[in-house]
This record gives C-alpha cells, structure tokens and sequence, in this order.
C-alpha cells in the first residue's frame, strides 16, 4: 500500500487529484495571519490540542475572533520535540491586503505575551504592532495529520526539503484548510494558497513570489472573490500581486455572484461567479463521509461595455 491509498481506497487527495477538482475559491479566509511556534505533537484542532497552554490557547481564540486574524501554530521541519520548558518562540504577524501587505517577526518565550497584541488592529492591516520587519517571503507548509493524514504524509517531505536549503523561510504549520488538495501552503504576507506544491514550484514561490499556477486563491477575499481574481490573471497575464483588488456583490447572477477586480491603473473587470457539482460524492478528507464535490467557477470575465 503506498501513500496514496487505504485499505478502503485512494486518500482524499489522490481522489480529488484524479476527479480533477479545482483548486480556485479553496483558500482560508484571514486578511491577517498570526504564526506562533509550537514543537510537540498537534491535535485535530491544534491550538486547543498541543503542548500550548489551554487557557491561552482559549484567549487567543476569543480575542482573534471577528478581526480577519487567523491563527496557525508553527514548527521546525524534521524533529521537533517539546522539552516542556521555556524557550524563545518565534512568532510571524503578516497583513494580505494588496499594496498594503506586511511581515513581522518577533520572539517570545511565554505565548501568553501575544494577548497583549490588538488583534483588531493586527486585522485592519496596522503595521509595528509587535517585532521587527522580514523583507522575504515566508512560506508555511501544512502537516497537521491529526487533521487529515494526507497533510503529514505528503506536506511533511517538501518542508523539509526546503527547509534545508531555505531555512526559516519555511516552517510546517497547522490546519489551513483544503487538506484534499495536499501537500497545501501558504505564502505570507499575501496570503496567497496553493494545493499539490512541489517542491520546484515552491522554490519558484520563494525565489519569485506568488504565481497563478495551482493558486487556490488569495486568503484576503472571500470564494468568490478568490475565483474571480484568479480568473483576471489568467484572462489578462498580470502577474503584480499588489496589481489587483476584490469587491463582492450579493446580487445573485445565474444563480452565483457578480465580482468586481479592480487594476491599480483603472480598468475594473466585472466577473460572473457561480457554484456547479465537478464529481459525484467523494471524501473531502481521509475521516469523512462521502459529499458531491463542488466548486465554484468563473463564468465570464468582461470589461464594462463588453
């Protein structure tokens, strides 16, 4: 039996890989990102269910809630045992925002340090909160298996590939959504997800920033909005990750949403969204029970006047 497979069958990310799902309008929502390191094992829901202290675990939780903060714990790639003492944490604070995107890094050696940080202002995008600037980008590589097998068995190689040749730019993190689509990543600051990363495509994301190609979408819009932006770039070429912003209409089009990407220089795309079944019922992850797989796709790209 190889990594790809149960004894009941092909794993979730074989099986979505081979129906042919499309990755676009898969990637968490967050307009701001907090990484906190945390060796040891991780849970099913990490932050509750590892080494890190249950009542600042709880905190954290209550105090990001509704800020576009998304929290995700972090680690070494390789072995990364819990000494259960203290030592200095690194924690990575990026905002997503296009043209406004930032990283910030800073240690601590008491998680409990991170409540003092205004998550409201930490979501709206606010700078020098806490830490010193990171002027490279960091890319962060899901291996939480308690989650979903496929994102040990595959996202924990590539991490640590690259982590031997590109150091702390790359750590694994926990749950990011999406584990059907494995090994899954996130490049911060812009937020941008990918699905099936190689490691050549990873080291082209370190090496050049984000690009379109197996994007599940950037995590500063909603579904919608990450399909329609998506789709712009590969109706027009522009690669600029600062280039483009989203704004969703809740006026339903053909039974979906009509989306408006807007280029720094003027030109505003209208872009019709909607929602269609891609494959008959699969397993979303390795634990579930068998859903229709659905997805949403761009159904027009068009200029006003077109």
């Amino acid at each position: 039996m190889d990594a790809n497979s149960t004894v009941d069958g092909p794993r979730c990310a074989a099986l979505a890989e081979a129906l042919g799902e499309p990755l676009a309008g898969t990637a968490a929502t967050a307009t701001s990102w907090l990484a906190i390191e945390q060796a040891g094992p991780w849970g099913r829901d990490a932050l509750s269910a590892s080494h890190l202290d249950a009542g600042v675990a709880g905190e954290l939780s209550a105090l990001s809630a509704g800020t576009g903060v998304r929290v995700v714990l972090i680690r070494r790639p390789g072995n990364h045992p819990d000494r259960h003492r203290p030592v200095p944490r690194t924690v990575y604070l990026a905002h997503t925002t296009p043209g406004r995107t930032w990283l910030e890094r800073t240690s601590v050696t008491d998680p409990k340090e991170l409540l003092d940080l205004d998550f409201a202002r930490a979501g709206a995008g606010e700078p020098g909160l806490f830490g010193t600037p990171v002027s490279d980008p960091l890319l962060l590589v899901c291996t939480n298996g308690r989650r979903d097998v496929c994102c040990a068995l595959l996202g924990r190689p590539i991490a640590a590939a690259l982590a031997a040749t590109h150091g702390e730019r790359v750590w694994e993190c926990t749950h990011i959504g999406g584990h059907r689509f494995a090994p899954t990543a996130v490049l911060l600051p812009t937020g941008y997800s990918y699905g099936r990363l190689t490691e050549a495509a990873a080291t082209r994301l370190l090496a050049d920033g984000p690009v379109p190609a197996d994007c599940r979408g950037r995590s500063t819009w909603p579904a919608a909005g990450q399909v329609a932006e998506l789709a712009v770039r590969s109706a027009t070429g522009v690669t600029d990750p600062d280039a483009l912003t989203v704004s969703t209409a809740d006026r339903p089009v053909e039974g979906g949403w009509l989306v408006r990407v807007s280029h720094v220089d003027g030109r505003v795309w209208r872009v019709a969204v909607a929602e269609r079944e891609v494959a008959a019922a699969r397993a979303a992850s390795c634990s579930a029970a068998p859903t229709p797989a659905v997805a949403l796709e761009a159904l027009s790209v068009r200029l006003p006047g077109i």
